[in-house]
């Protein structure tokens, strides 16, 4: 008999977006196929799916425990999202090599459906870093008698949302910092730095606006600068190691001694980063905008101003240009520009009831004894008499100006 081969074991994904990406977020639907295709014959003791999500850090760093002696200590941790484990072909138990119970799959192509949800909690958003990573994959396993397993691993994207429209991101940052200069026993003039930005929350793709002032009262040449940083933090076992990289920047015009410089909306374009992580023990990934007057033969004047990127772009009306009082501002225009300029009188009584329906309305009701003297009533009179009266002739002048008609304030000219 000859034995069939594995030509192929590959696993696709049900993607949820256009561009046949697999990303999802915690409490979506992971779907899938395991693809198999075989020469001949075949028989298996199971095919089976293994998923998981771990965050996971790890770095060396070196120790003297003497004058000749040193050691290498190592850190890691790990935090677990989810495990999940299914079989889609024979049984859980694969450890012996019996010819019981095996599975036998024909030559050609097969596909094994399987599914699985992700956690309904908060997760960290894929993320490759220095010292650790965030990482989401499955594994494909299939089992055969006196063979070794094939194993097929692929990972896929989660991203945890962050959404800027928030009232603490889209809070204006903003700072001012000065510093003297001293050389000895001299003591030139201050150098001052403001800054601030719109807000804290953007997206990849976007630009941030620096509104900033500079004065340079010192003896010295300087030069504003901005830059945006991305601070890595790992922890594990109560240490901590931190790695900063720049992420974009730009520069200003020299100043010299006595001169002001002013940036009216100075435009710094974010790049194509990875999102913020805030909320994993283990890894955070942060940002920052540094506004600094850089100083030749002295210490920098900086500014930090915090930045968060999320996934979830600013809404229209989250700007601030869009407050609520340019909305009503821009409601009143609009109403102004539909009302015309002077209202049209209502329609004539004769329009609105025909005399036919007037004398029909003041014909006796039929109704019981009872009802009949009830409705013989002062009020039934009052009623039937003005039942179908015409109104007040219209008139766009107030017949009574001094007698005012409602006690409310009147609203507040704009």
């Amino acid at each position: 008999m000859v034995l069939g081969k594995v030509k192929s074991l590959t696993i696709s994904f049900d993607c949820l977006n256009d561009s046949n990406v697999p990303v999802y977020s915690s409490g979506d639907t992971v779907s899938g196929r395991v693809n198999l295709e075989v020469t001949g014959e075949i028989r298996v003791k199971s095919l089976k799916i293994h998923a998981r999500g771990h965050a996971k850090v790890r770095w060396t760093e070196s120790r003297n425990a003497g004058s000749n002696t040193a050691y290498t200590q190592n850190y890691t941790e790990e935090v677990e999202y989810f495990n999940h484990k299914d079989v889609l072909v024979g049984h859980e138990r694969d450890d012996d090599n019996s010819e019981e119970g095996l599975h036998t799959i024909h030559s050609g192509r097969h596909e094994y459906a399987f599914s699985f949800e992700l956690p309904q909690t908060p997760l960290a958003t894929s993320f490759e870093g220095r010292h650790g990573s965030v990482r989401y994959w499955v594994k494909a396993e299939l089992h055969r008698p006196w063979l070794l397993p094939v194993k097929l691993k692929k990972e896929f994207t989660v991203f945890e949302h962050i959404d800027i429209n928030t009232p603490s991101l889209l809070s204006p940052q903003a700072g001012t910092k000065e510093k003297t200069l001293c050389c000895w026993f001299c003591t030139s003039g201050p150098i001052s730095l403001s800054a601030k930005i719109e807000r804290k929350g953007y997206t990849p793709g976007e630009s941030i606006q620096i509104f900033a002032e500079i004065e340079n009262c010192s003896s010295r040449m300087v030069v504003p600068k901005a830059a945006i940083y991305q601070t890595q933090a790992f922890y594990a076992k109560g240490k901590m190691k931190e790695v900063k990289q720049l992420v974009a920047n730009l520069r200003g015009e020299s100043l010299s001694s006595g001169k002001t410089e002013t940036w009216n909306g100075k435009v710094l374009k974010i790049p194509p980063v990875s999102p913020s992580i805030l909320d994993c023990s283990i890894i955070r990934v942060e940002y920052s905008l540094m506004v600094y007057v850089d100083i030749p033969g002295a210490m920098d004047l900086f500014l930090n101003l915090p930045l968060v990127i999320g996934t979830i772009p600013l809404h229209p009306f989250g700007s601030r240009t869009s407050s609520v009082s340019s909305q009503c501002s821009m409601n009143m225009n609009w109403l102004g520009l539909t009302l015309p300029e002077r209202p049209e009188a209502p329609p004539s009584y004769a329009e609105v009831v025909t005399e036919e329906q007037r004398q029909s309305s003041l014909a006796p009701i039929a109704a019981c004894d009872d009802f009949e003297r009830a409705l013989q009533g002062p009020l039934f009179a009052y009623i039937q008499e003005f039942r179908f009266l015409p109104p007040p002739l219209y008139s766009e002048i107030d017949p009574n100006p001094d007698q005012p008609t409602d006690d409310r304030p009147s609203c507040p000219s704009r």
